[in-house]
């Protein structure tokens, strides 16, 4: 992205990693003339890497004399945020023309960091009143063509526009003057007056509507046009796939039902065929049960997760800067769930005949927590080594640690307890035979690898056009609040994950083929897969991002969402796959 799309997008949509900042100490935002508006700094980093993120005065800006940290609430210290008292004072109503923050003479190695920022594109971030604030801390002049004549600026004036209504500030804009410039070129010592301006102006937007334009950015008409073109797609894809499959299964199925039937009454010694022939072992229980009841566990918790999270946003609980919110919702309502996923592991391994279900239970808390774990390790350790404030402190990793051990164990075991003593039974239609049947051979396209390929294609491709604007968000400048949308789409995955499923299942079963427990838990979760790969595609073809702290953290948190998607998608697929395979063995005489 060049440098001045680059600024486009800072200063148009206004916000970068919009999160929740700590709360301002006039908690009413209520201010006469003169009195102070709080105004913290609060981290810089390179534009293009937005996990890589530094304290503010990790590079050598002027320090104020009474500097203090703001306290942060659990969801803005996971985001990286750090507000400390920024170097300016912005009263109310008083306006300031060229003031001098300080004077200060930069060392060599201080020039030589500042540069190696400005090379980067680094911006600062701040908050002012609650309110964000973004700029860059430099520019390049790339006037010679050769690397080596390129010339390396900082910006050392800030010009602060504030605009009130009555007693409230409602909005902000901060812009760097592009002729009061420092020269970073070479490795001497320079001496530097940091100022800036403040500006008032009135407005008469209400304080109500003051974060309003941060959320419309997404919500522009070119951008609504492609969001509804990819639902409208989408919906046809659904509309086409479900009705195709619909029709194909109920005459299918009618046509097996009538010549069951009509076998049944012409000649019973007659061999069977197709699906029924094996009504002996398709409800003959599968290899590694507890791993299986961990999967479905872990699965439902999930997407019980999912559907809260839904909920909250479709309520507005997730507006553009309380983005620290979805943080602290995701940790909190992932420990209150997770008595869900001891009730449905236990239960069903429990139905299952299992008996050693303490063991089942710490697989179903390790299954989706250890990966996360150890990749929180890994990562949490690049982000020490760079410093950056990604790294979370100790107290933070405590609180996390307490939450897991003193509520979402608990649930877990009382959960599995509770599943347990349900003394519910599977309801099989049929009776399971004491040997199994040798599956027939067949050919490679009925393997699981490529059935796998085949069930997660058609989910994935009825999802990625809004997989974009959700990654170029998370992982880019622009804001997502279009939940209504996100929540069809999200409706739609589950719809096409579940048929496609039900439909490689029945065609499993006509070839006779009586393993489908498992292959019905991996078709459904395959489309995590899918989107794994389009991460590789997003990060070499979609973004600027580099640098091994920004690589690892995006692969590394990636794997683990994807992880989730496959643990969720696969507990629907085999939960829509066991309705319809009881449904039509209920339908028939099993013997």
């Amino acid at each position: 992205m060049e440098k001045a799309e680059a600024v486009a997008v800072l200063f148009s949509v206004a916000a970068l990693f919009l999160v929740s900042p700590a709360r301002s100490d006039a908690s009413d935002h209520r201010y006469k003339e003169g009195d102070v508006v709080p105004l913290y700094a609060n981290k810089v980093g390179p534009f293009h890497n937005p996990s890589e993120t530094y304290r503010y005065f990790d590079l050598p800006f002027c320090i104020p004399d009474h500097m203090k940290e703001k306290r942060e609430a659990l969801g803005e210290v996971l985001n990286g945020d750090r507000l400390v008292s920024a170097p300016y004072t912005l009263d109310f109503q008083k306006e300031k023309e060229s003031e001098a923050v300080c004077k200060k003479k930069l060392t060599k190695e201080e020039v030589a960091r500042f540069r190696a920022a400005v090379i980067k594109d680094y911006y600062f971030q701040m908050y002012y009143d609650d309110l964000p604030i973004w700029g860059f801390i430099g520019k390049v002049d790339k006037e010679g063509r050769d690397p080596s004549d390129y010339k390396y600026f900082l910006y050392k004036h800030i010009h602060f526009d504030v605009f009130y209504n009555k007693d409230r500030v409602i909005e902000i804009n901060a812009r760097t003057d592009p002729n009061s410039l420092v020269d970073l070129t070479e490795d001497k010592e320079v001496d530097v007056e940091f100022m800036y301006t403040v500006k008032w102006k009135e407005t008469s937007t209400p304080f109500e509507k003051r974060m309003d334009k941060y959320s419309q950015s997404s919500s522009l008409p070119h951008h609504l046009e492609i969001h509804w073109f990819s639902i409208i797609n989408s919906c046809v894809t659904v509309l086409l796939l479900t009705g195709f499959l619909a029709t194909i299964l109920m005459r299918v199925l009618k046509n097996d039902f009538v010549k069951y039937a009509h076998d049944e009454e012409s000649a019973e010694d007659q061999e069977e065929t197709g699906w029924k022939y094996i009504h002996g072992d398709v409800f003959r229980y599968p290899k590694y049960k507890s791993l299986f009841a961990s999967g479905l566990g872990s699965g439902t918790q999930l997407f019980t997760l999912t559907v809260f999270i839904f909920i909250l946003a479709l309520v507005g609980v997730f507006y553009p800067y309380n983005r620290g919110a979805l943080f602290t919702a995701l940790v909190v309502i992932y420990a209150l769930t997770s008595g869900i996923a001891g009730y449905t592991s236990a239960s069903f391994y429990c139905q299952l005949e299992g008996t050693n279900w303490v063991r089942n239970l710490l697989l179903t808390g390790c299954l989706f927590c250890g990966p996360l774990f150890l990749t929180f390790c890994f990562l949490n350790t690049v982000a020490i080594v760079y410093t950056a404030t990604a790294a979370l402190p100790f107290g933070t990793i405590l609180v996390i640690v307490l939450i897991w051990t003193l509520v979402t164990s608990p649930l877990l075991v009382l959960g599995g307890i509770a599943g347990k003593n349900s003394k519910a039974e599977f309801q099989a239609p049929c009776r399971t035979t004491k040997y199994p049947r040798e599956i027939p051979a067949l050919p490679w396209y009925r393997g699981t690898v490529p059935q796998m390929a085949m069930a997660g294609f058609l989910p994935f491709s009825a999802i990625y056009i809004e997989l974009y604007y959700i990654f170029a968000s998370v992982w880019g400048h622009r804001i997502y609040t279009i939940y209504s949308i996100l929540f069809i789409v999200f409706i739609i995955l589950l719809i096409v994950t579940a048929f496609i499923t039900v439909a490689l299942t029945y065609f499993q079963l006509t070839a006779e083929d009586h393993e489908w427990w498992w292959r019905s838990f991996l078709c459904g979760g395959s489309t995590g897969l899918f989107i794994y790969a389009y991460c590789l595609y997003y990060y070499y073809a979609r973004s600027d991002m580099s640098g091994f702290m920004q690589t690892s953290f995006f692969f590394g948190y990636m794997a683990c969402i994807c992880y989730g998607f496959f643990l969720m998608l696969g507990t629907v697929g085999f939960r829509a796959s066991l309705l319809f395979v009881r449904h039509i063995y209920r339908s028939i005489k099993c013997e």
